[in-house]
């Protein structure tokens, strides 16, 4: 595994501040249930930032941080579709729940190959949400014209989530130095993006 270089582990403090910021500030008037679900997006993101600055990429490869990964992107979209859509909160939680028992299920018993599936299809799902929502609101009034930061940062996600996966299967895109060289910039990128849209 790849060294962690003091960069990156700069980089990923300031990615850990930004997500403290936004839990501490919080969202204004998105409702109790989205402000819940993006507190634990954040919130996961902030865990996982100090746990890669202590133990380093190592971390990356244990089940439970793959797991405990999941809730970022899942959970960010929920708190989205709760916020615009709240008709479709209970479906899309729904939804949710069943990737994530999917997820954790596949991680432990069944092979490497077959874990990916879930992981790939809800984590996709997800990422397109978080990307698309935002641009939509964004473009139809009902959400600030800022708000599209927030889908910048969902393309962001949607990128990071392609490149671990990609690593786990042992077939990369890019060599695993490469893409564990650009992980904390595109973590430090994607939270910067999600606080700016959510704060303008």
């Amino acid at each position: 595994m790849k060294k962690i270089f003091r960069s990156d582990r700069i980089l990923l403090l300031l990615m850990v501040l930004l997500a403290s910021y936004q839990i501490v500030d919080g969202i204004d008037d998105a409702g109790t249930f989205a402000i819940t679900a993006y507190t634990v997006a954040f919130g996961v993101l902030l865990v996982a930032g100090l746990l890669m600055i202590i133990l380093g990429f190592d971390v990356l490869e244990t089940d439970i941080v793959v797991i405990v990964s999941t809730i970022i992107p899942l959970s960010l979209s929920l708190g989205l579709v709760a916020e615009f859509f709240p008709q479709w909160r209970i479906p899309y939680l729904v939804f949710v729940l069943i990737g994530f028992m999917a997820i954790i299920i596949t991680r432990y018993q069944a092979s490497r190959k077959v874990a990916l599936i879930p992981l790939a299809v809800w984590h996709g799902i997800s990422g397109i949400v978080i990307f698309v929502l935002p641009i939509y609101v964004s473009l139809t009034g009902l959400a600030p014209s800022a708000f599209v930061w927030v889908g910048a940062g969902g393309a962001l996600i949607g990128v990071l989530g392609l490149m671990l996966t990609f690593l786990r299967s042992g077939n990369p895109v890019l060599s695993r130095e490469t893409t564990l060289t650009a992980f904390p910039a595109i973590l430090f990128l994607m939270t910067f993006a999600f606080v700016i849209g959510f704060k303008l």
